[in-house]
């Protein structure tokens, strides 16, 4: 195991190596050495130059290509190969042994674009001066040969170069330069929208990893919660009153059971998450439920609806269910009161929820101080909505908390003052 680590920190590729064999025997032609060298392109391009030129010599009154003519071609070729490891050093060459092909009188040809090559490989990679100041130098070089150095280098009996092949030549150095530079600034936009993507990717992950955190939070809090009381309430009375020792297991079997539901449930869409839920996500429809979870750990819970009872969103449903779960927790661990009251308020645009209890706190964590209350404040704030928690005027302990809902559809032909529009009230 030790040793498939460390192949895997150097580099190399793990197949090979997979019964411990060291990763730094490489042979072949995916050896180290020859890795990410541009072997193809490069052989492509050396035989388009050394053909190329001899078609290009035909018709030009200059030197015969000869033998350091194609040394030359083969030299300002070649040092391409390492355009991706120094660039620099592969613009800088190129363009030296260019300008000694055309100082020497040999004729114009395909030596151009390994110069090109060399300085698109500069420029994308940054080394954007050392580009410039190669293209310049190959410039000013042709323009000294041309019309001042020509009288001593060969081809003898050679003229001043015309204006116009000067000005082609400036034309084409700044076409290089431009092509480049767009390139360069298109892959930085480019590898500026991958890191995008992948950060995009990565808050996704978190978020679903928050929300993950805090469905097994929520779900193994409160079970744990009954199943803890409960546990205590029958070893207490295990000898003395059997019968009632028996009812707390009854009830720490089915909490374990549902929590071991729910835990399956979230489980299943974390190593699936494009699938769809086996099991619907709970909603202020199990509010009954969990009142008499809480009743079986001796917790009397009272709830109250105001307001016109609407149809919630999921998202906004399941958050209720779990900011009242979560309270109803923390006053069965952390509350000396055996009471609490639930406030459903149901009004335009908004859900209120509200979660007392007469305290007095037991311990130092009054309203509970671990992850539950940063739970219930995440999932409002992930709706737009705001979460208040801390102690009573009167004493005790409130947890306050508000959810938007979406405007209701209003009927085209009606309107508030219409009674249609009104919703109808139930006896």
């Amino acid at each position: 195991m030790e040793e498939q680590q460390r192949s895997h920190t150097r580099g190399g590729p793990r197949g090979p190596w997979g019964r411990g064999e060291p990763p730094h025997r490489l042979s072949g032609p995916g050896a180290r050495s020859g890795a990410g060298l541009p072997w193809p392109s490069t052989i492509a391009l050396l035989v388009f130059v050394m053909v190329g030129t001899g078609f290009a010599a035909h018709g030009q009154d200059r030197q015969p290509v000869d033998v350091l003519a194609r040394l030359l071609l083969f030299v300002a070729v070649a040092v391409l190969l390492v355009r991706h490891r120094h660039p620099v050093v592969a613009v800088t060459t190129a363009s030296a042994a260019a300008l000694l092909y055309l100082a020497a009188g040999y004729p114009y040809g395909p030596v151009f674009i390994a110069v090109a090559v060399g300085c698109f490989s500069a420029i994308v990679s940054g080394h954007r001066k050392a580009a410039w100041w190669s293209l310049g130098g190959l410039w000013a070089g042709h323009v000294l040969v041309g019309h001042w150095l020509y009288r001593w280098l060969p081809p003898a009996g050679d003229g001043a170069a015309p204006w116009g092949q000067e000005a082609f030549i400036t034309a084409w150095v700044v076409a290089i330069v431009a092509a480049a530079e767009l390139l360069r600034v298109r892959r930085e936009q480019w590898a500026a929208a991958r890191a995008e993507r992948a950060a995009a990717e990565q808050r996704r992950a978190d978020e679903e990893r928050l929300r993950m955190a805090r469905e097994l939070h929520d779900v193994l809090a409160h079970s744990i919660s009954v199943i803890n009381v409960q546990a205590g309430v029958g070893l207490a009375l295990l000898d003395s009153d059997p019968e009632q020792a028996r009812s707390a297991l009854i009830t720490i079997k089915g909490a374990s059971k549902e929590a071991l539901g729910e835990v399956r449930q979230v489980l299943a869409n974390l190593r699936t998450p494009g699938d769809a839920p086996r099991a619907p996500a709970p909603g202020l429809d199990r509010l009954p439920e969990l009142v008499d979870q809480a009743a079986g750990a001796g917790l009397t819970v009272t709830v109250g609806t105001e307001g016109a009872e609407t149809a919630l969103p999921p998202g906004t449903d399941l958050a209720a269910f779990r900011i009242v779960q979560e309270a109803l927790t923390n006053v069965v661990r952390h509350s000396g009161s055996r009471t609490a009251l639930v406030r459903i308020g149901y009004s335009a645009g908004r859900l209120r929820l509200r979660i007392d209890d007469e305290g007095p706190a037991t311990g130092g964590d009054a309203g509970g101080s671990g992850n539950g209350l940063v739970g219930m404040r995440e999932r409002a704030a992930a709706l737009g909505g705001t979460i208040e928690a801390g102690p009573r005027t009167g004493g005790g302990f409130r947890v306050r908390a508000e959810l938007p809902l979406p405007a209701a559809p209003r009927h085209p032909e009606t309107g508030p003052g219409d009674p249609a529009a009104q919703p109808e009230e139930t006896p």
